[in-house]
């Protein structure tokens, strides 16, 4: 019975998927992208209910309230599908940093494409870290919070914390913002790379600030 839950959360997350990039790719003709990712979100919410409605993977989320009001540098480990999705909904506008492969994926691909993302090459680590900083400079710039997956690939639970790249604290010292870390299990619950789903509550914990913007350390040596 599980297993037909299952299916019936792909074949809906799926065809929703398909709808909501087309929705997505029309509407970034018209509105911003900022209002993109609010139509973005809202699917993400309804997607996510559904997991939780029939493969019994709910969330609680710890810290919510150390979300600064103004652009950050959000870093999170990496285990499977349900971060990429959630941390969206968190700040918006929000730019992920994210490989360029992912943009030929048909409709997934193009609909993200319309979501200010910042592409990079895993195997250009140095190009990448520079598009990292540059654009993403520019983006927090325009009010846009930075999501970056520092280990750079997803991760078994039972591994731990991979070694993380140092794009997030150039990134944030550059543009003097803090960083916020994002910690969390759901790869025990909705498990990559594979059918299969285990029911359970993902636990997310969002600390305080891990870097203090430059200027805010400055004064208090002062």
């Amino acid at each position: 019975m599980i297993n037909i839950y299952n299916l019936l959360f792909y074949i809906l997350f799926f065809f929703s998927l398909i709808l909501i990039s087309l929705v997505i790719i029309i509407s970034s003709f018209f509105v911003s992208t900022k209002s993109c990712q609010k139509i973005g979100k809202l699917w993400i919410i309804f997607i996510l209910k559904a997991l939780e409605y029939l493969c019994g993977i709910s969330w609680t989320v710890d810290g919510e309230d150390n979300i600064p009001k103004t652009p950050f540098v959000m870093v999170s480990n990496h285990q499977g599908p349900w971060e990429s999705l959630f941390l969206q909904t968190l700040f918006l506008p929000t730019s992920s940093i994210i490989k360029k492969e992912i943009l030929m994926i048909p409709f997934f691909g193009w609909g993200i494409s319309r979501l200010g993302p910042i592409t990079i090459n895993r195997g250009l680590k140095v190009q990448s870290l520079r598009k990292v900083i540059d654009v993403g400079g520019h983006r927090i710039k325009k009010g846009f919070v930075v999501l970056i997956f520092p280990e750079g690939t997803r991760r078994k639970p039972e591994d731990g914390i991979g070694k993380f790249g140092n794009s997030c604290g150039v990134l944030a010292s550059n543009q003097v913002v803090p960083i916020i870390p994002i910690c969390h299990n759901s790869g025990k619950y909705w498990m990559n790379r594979t059918f299969k789903k285990k029911s359970g509550d993902i636990k997310l914990k969002l600390s305080k600030n891990f870097l203090k913007p430059i200027n805010e350390m400055l004064t208090e040596e002062d």
